[in-house]
């Protein structure tokens, strides 16, 4: 297999930038990290993208784009373009020493049961204005086939725990707008599936309350309690009794079980019920980890990772405790699944999206002009 000099970016569910992430790998064993950075949405951008998701919430057509959702698009493709420009620059980096990029693209839908998953974000423009080849649309031929379309990086955190030599069942726990876990065992193929809300709740409600985007290191969970009726409530949600592979769209829930609640109690009940999501697959395992590692935005709010800590039967740590990036994890594995891409490489797997054999996926747009 070759080895890639790959780029990866990510925009989440949690919308608040784009995530950059250089790795060297050739799709397989091989992980080499590279520079990292984060370049964020200003409020307009927020605020376009959160236009972008109402207007989504109707479409039936996965290649559609009326109303705001072209210039949410056009916003979102500018937007990664600029963040890879800055980072070449920075870090003295041509695009000729780029093999490819892995271009995720913002999901403002993701109905799979439905087979529609849109994430906005046009690839073959942004391989013509950067001039490197662009892996896009990861998710499209999983759903085609019937798969839940997510989590889409188990094959990615199997060979981090590979390469850092983890013994035993460890399990992967990211929290951007909607969590999801991936679980590695030994002689097993990962499983893996959405949890539950992830931030998004939360997030939701602090712009609804404060007109903060998030809450912050959970200064305001920590300031309030935990309401067991409501905490109930959003657990006896159905989701949390189908086993894996399963997956859900950021809005799947709502914040109605809390609207009695002050902010400060509202924001503790959320962030319980992020950590008791992630408990409750816990049962659809095959064994309890022995470890889970927690990354993405999560892994910043202490709060929440106290609560998985305390209610949660196995050790808990955080990415970077292990050594690696967890703000940069997400972009780390579209770059290697952008070296799958293009090595032809299966993406998706029966016990990461249930369809019915490992599938590769993404599209390939090449740079135009580029030897």
């Amino acid at each position: 297999m070759t080895l890639h000099r790959a780029i990866g970016l990510m925009s989440g569910t949690s919308m608040d930038g784009v995530d950059v992430a250089l790795l060297e790998t050739d799709g397989q064993a091989t992980v080499v990290f590279g520079p990292t950075g984060h370049y964020p949405y200003n409020e307009s951008d927020r605020m376009l993208l959160r236009n972008a998701l109402g207007e989504a919430a109707t479409l039936e057509n996965r290649n559609q784009r009326p109303g705001v959702l072209s210039f949410a698009e056009k916003m979102v493709t500018d937007r990664h373009a600029e963040a890879v420009e800055s980072f070449l620059k920075q870090y003295d980096l041509s695009t000729e020493s780029i093999s490819v990029i892995g271009f995720h693209g913002q999901t403002v839908l993701h109905k799979p049961k439905q087979k529609l998953t849109i994430q906005i974000g046009d690839g073959p423009s942004l391989a013509a204005r950067l001039g490197i080849d662009i892996a896009y649309d990861f998710r499209a031929a999983d759903i085609a086939a019937g798969g839940e379309g997510a989590p889409i990086v188990p094959v990615f955190h199997r060979a981090l725990a590979a390469a850092a030599g983890i013994k035993g069942e460890v399990a992967f726990v990211n929290i951007g707008g909607v969590a999801n876990v991936t679980y590695v065992a030994e002689d097993l193929p990962p499983i893996a599936c959405d949890t539950g809300p992830g931030n998004a709740l939360i997030d939701d409600l602090m712009l609804q309350r404060t007109g903060a985007p998030i809450d912050r290191h959970g200064h305001m969970a920590a300031r309030g309690r935990v309401n067991e009726a409501a905490l109930l409530r959003l657990l006896a949600h159905p989701f949390f009794d189908v086993p894996p592979p399963k997956s859900l769209d950021r809005n799947a829930f709502s914040l109605d079980p809390v609207a009695k609640l002050s902010t400060e109690d509202a924001a503790a009940t959320l962030t319980a019920f992020t950590a008791a999501s992630v408990l409750r697959l816990f049962p659809h395992l095959p064994t309890p980890p022995q470890l889970l590692i927690v990354c993405g935005g999560g892994a910043r709010n202490p709060i929440l990772v106290r609560e998985l800590v305390m209610h949660l039967p196995c050790k808990v740590t955080t990415a970077d405790a292990v050594g690696w990036s967890a703000d940069s994890m997400e972009a780390q594995a579209f770059a290697y699944l952008a070296a799958r891409v293009v090595e032809g490489l299966p993406l998706t797997f029966p016990t990461t999206t249930g369809i019915d054999k490992a599938l590769p996926g993404g599209v390939l747009a090449p740079a135009p002009n580029r030897r």
